[in-house]
């Protein structure tokens, strides 16, 4: 897990570089249409910014930054793997690793998709280019690098339980394996008790026979002054 999470973050900070560059991404993408001649249709699949790439660049620029998009794709869908790898998932986590697998997947339709709160990409945008042509496409790492995190905290939290459950198991369980000492000092106890006792019994006995012994009488001496 701990692998996983640091593979997670260190994605987080390439996009994070990749999100300060977001007008370099969009006047490439605006450029490399251009050049195929393909100003309609809005930008909506992983392998159409491939296709520019490939064969529309002019810029080392441009081509920079639309290969390190595409980087953090694979970077994603990797990570996508080793998930299902490590762990074999309940509905929940299944269901956020069915969504990321789709989103990234190279030819899904991302026109309709769009970040919403605390993300602001789609705001940086006009209103043209975020309606009809890079809405979705600037929407789909941050969108997806959520459901990541989401995974990994669901799970955690699931591990968690489970480990804190299997210690209260441990707990009532160990009181058995202590019965004996506790007998043991049962045992101790009552020959404590009853060694008590008998001291008590022979002091008393002692204390009865010298009460018993006769006392010594006065002699008898009649009334009056005795020198």
């Amino acid at each position: 897990m701990n692998e996983i999470v640091e593979t997670l973050r260190n994605i987080e900070q390439n996009y994070k570089i990749f999100q300060q560059q977001q007008f370099t991404f969009t006047r490439a993408l605006d450029h490399t249409r251009e050049e195929a001649h393909d100003l309609i249709r809005p930008v909506a699949t992983i392998v159409q910014v491939q296709c520019y790439k490939d064969h529309h660049c002019v810029s080392a620029t441009d081509r920079r930054i639309l290969n390190m998009f595409i980087s953090i794709c694979n970077d994603l869908r990797n990570l996508c793997q080793k998930l299902e790898a490590l762990h074999p998932g309940d509905q929940v986590t299944n269901g956020l690793l069915e969504r990321c697998k789709l989103l990234l997947n190279d030819s899904n339709d991302l026109s309709a998709i769009r970040a919403t709160y605390p993300h602001g990409v789609v705001n940086y945008l006009s209103y043209e280019e975020a309606r009809h042509r890079y809405g979705g496409v600037v929407s789909l790492l941050p969108i997806v690098i959520d459901h990541l995190k989401e995974w990994v905290t669901y799970t955690k939290r699931h591990l968690l339980h489970q480990v804190s459950h299997g210690r209260a198991i441990s707990k009532k369980e160990a009181p058995t394996s202590q019965n004996p000492p506790s007998v043991h000092f049962e045992t101790h106890t009552s020959i404590c008790n009853k060694a008590t006792v008998k001291l008590q019994e022979k002091d008393f006995q002692k204390f009865l026979l010298e009460n018993q012994r006769p006392k010594q009488q006065i002699p008898w001496r009649p009334p009056g002054k005795h020198p």
